[in-house]
């Protein structure tokens, strides 16, 4: 066991597991539900599993079947798993200790992928930061467009804005309306709070500290904050122009309104697509056109050490910078006159061709285990779960127990990150001390 935990990065999955589990129990409790009731193992653990990974996705109508503490619950599991339960860790240990060993440092940069261990403390700030600032702020003024326009009292105004505040920056997608976002489509103080909470906590906290550093000389932003944020803006713009041009006539959708409210919905929708999970266009009621767009972006994600899920987004524009060179006949691949690492290059192929096997192999299951799926609906939830999304077509709530745990696994498996979670099984990491002689197999 000490051998196992020697590696710090083999602490991510154990963290999230055990958050999972406690998170579990709780929801277990009667006093987590509505009707005072216990809660049913596999609805427990899927819920928890999808807060703490941050996906959003529920098998209950959740804002009538959890009374106040089970929302209170999924809300703290939410933030926890956002942030990280590692780096949660290390925050409280520099409260307490005022000062963090080296092992402590090294659990931290495990799950933030942050450069050097000198700046851990620098960091933790930065991070607690950034994340209360942003909630702090979507929730007043989501308190005060639902105290204002719609009557909520103060407290109950309150409550709702700081719940989809959490939910928003931490890319959750719980909501505590039965129908998501959706009678919020075309109100601009509710859209663009919660998209703008998405994007900052989707973007990762390294792209962010890179940029705020040299933000007026992006020339000088790092290989990885290039490829998230310039990244990040072409997906925005692909999925905005694909998601309109798909549903612009859709009377099921956003058909009947008009040409500003079109707008802002879709815009907001694309903003919360990959990872953030809410809905303010019924993804029930798409037409089958805007699927393909879906299900490629939430595959890919948000930005590296965020609270989005799926491959990222830099290591799918690694690939096509990979692709590119290879075409070219380029002998290295190059990144705004960077030279790429062969090693991140194998990692980004890793990761791609991992997930793609855990999304096929979920898929396989789903179908084999549920009843009468067969059509595209099993393959978006699965990539959904997969991507820690949460978006769903309605599959999930009829789903039975195996049919749910292949939903939670999925969930697990897409937060920790399918490289980490294989780092982690890894009980040894060997550096051979030769080489074999070079041999080029023929690739057609």
């Amino acid at each position: 066991m000490r051998r196992f935990f020697r590696h710090p990065v083999r602490l991510v999955p154990v963290g999230f597991l055990v958050a999972i589990l406690l998170g579990t129990g709780l929801l277990m409790l009667p006093q987590a539900s509505a009707e005072y009731e216990y809660t049913p193992f596999t609805v427990a653990l899927f819920t928890a599993t999808s807060a703490v990974s941050v996906t959003g996705m529920s098998v209950v109508d959740t804002p009538t079947y959890w009374n106040e503490f089970g929302l209170i619950m999924i809300t703290v599991l939410t933030q926890a798993g956002g942030l990280g339960i590692l780096t949660g860790a290390a925050l409280v240990i520099l409260v307490v200790a005022r000062q963090l060993g080296l092992r402590n440092r090294l659990l931290v940069q495990a799950e933030t992928a942050e450069y050097g261990l000198g700046n851990v403390r620098g960091l933790l700030l930065r991070i607690a930061a950034i994340a209360l600032v942003s909630e702090a702020v979507i929730t007043l003024v989501l308190a005060g467009r639902l105290w204002l326009g719609y009557d909520y009292p103060p407290g109950r105004a309150l409550w709702y804005g700081l719940f989809h505040a959490v939910q928003a920056f931490n890319n959750g997608g719980f909501a505590l309306y039965p129908d998501s976002m959706l009678r919020f489509a075309r109100d601009a103080w509710v859209c663009l709070p919660v998209a703008a909470g998405t994007i900052i906590g989707g973007l990762g906290f390294p792209a962010i500290f890179d940029a705020s550093r040299t933000w007026r000389q992006p020339g000088r932003w790092g290989v990885a904050t290039k490829l998230t944020i310039w990244g990040s803006l072409a997906l925005l713009v692909v999925g905005f122009v694909g998601l309109l041009a798909a549903e612009w006539g859709n009377p099921h959708t956003i058909g009947p309104y008009g040409w500003a409210d079109k707008m802002l919905t879709v815009g907001t929708q694309d903003a919360v697509l990959r990872t953030g999970g809410f809905e303010f266009i019924d993804m029930a009621a798409l037409d089958e056109e805007s699927y393909p767009l879906l299900l490629g972006l939430m595959f890919i994600g948000g930005g590296s050490a965020s609270t989005a899920g799926g491959i990222k987004v830099a290591t799918f524009f690694l690939l096509a910078f990979v692709m590119w060179a290879q075409l070219r006949g380029e002998p290295d691949v190059t990144v705004g006159r960077r030279r790429v690492a062969s090693t991140s290059q194998r990692q980004a192929l890793t990761v791609a061709l991992l997930s793609v096997a855990l999304v096929a192999a979920g898929t396989t299951g789903l179908v084999a285990l549920a009843e009468n799926v067969r059509d595209y609906r099993a393959l978006f939830e699965v990539t959904s779960a997969f991507s820690t999304t949460g978006l769903s077509v309605g599959l999930a709530t009829t789903l039975g127990e195996p049919g749910r745990l292949v939903l939670t696994v999925l969930m697990y498996v897409g937060r920790v990150g399918p490289l980490t979670l294989g780092s982690a099984i890894a009980l040894n990491t060997r550096r051979r001390l030769y080489r074999y002689p070079e041999e080029q197999p023929i690739v057609s």
